[in-house]
């Protein structure tokens, strides 16, 4: 899984375009479920479903309130999942491995 970061709303539209397989972590710093939820994408990582997905790591504080509230995102961490340029899913909050290879499978 090739991971990319956004550092602008710029960034993440084009990624998002480029990219028909992406999961979005969207998350700010000093949030212990992103960090926690960065570790299960680590050891997500390293399965076989995560081969060709494309991971874009969004913080908060780079892009900015106003972009997430614009996004409708109400709390970090978000994990969406787009296909083809479509968001198909969004799961809020911590997400264990487990939940995250579900999201993928189901989804992409």
């Amino acid at each position: 899984m090739q991971t990319l970061h956004a550092s602008s709303p710029d960034d993440y539209a084009s990624a998002v375009a480029a990219h028909p397989r992406l999961l979005v972590d969207f998350y700010k710093d000093n949030c212990p479920g992103c960090t926690m939820l960065d570790m299960s994408l680590r050891k997500f990582a390293a399965e076989p479903d995560a081969q060709g997905l494309v991971l874009l790591k969004v913080k908060l504080e780079q892009v900015g309130e106003e972009f997430f509230r614009g996004l409708g995102l109400r709390q970090t961490p978000t994990l969406a999942v787009f296909r083809e340029g479509a968001e198909v899913a969004r799961l809020p909050g911590f997400q264990s491995p487990v939940q995250v290879a579900a999201a993928v499978g189901a989804h992409l």
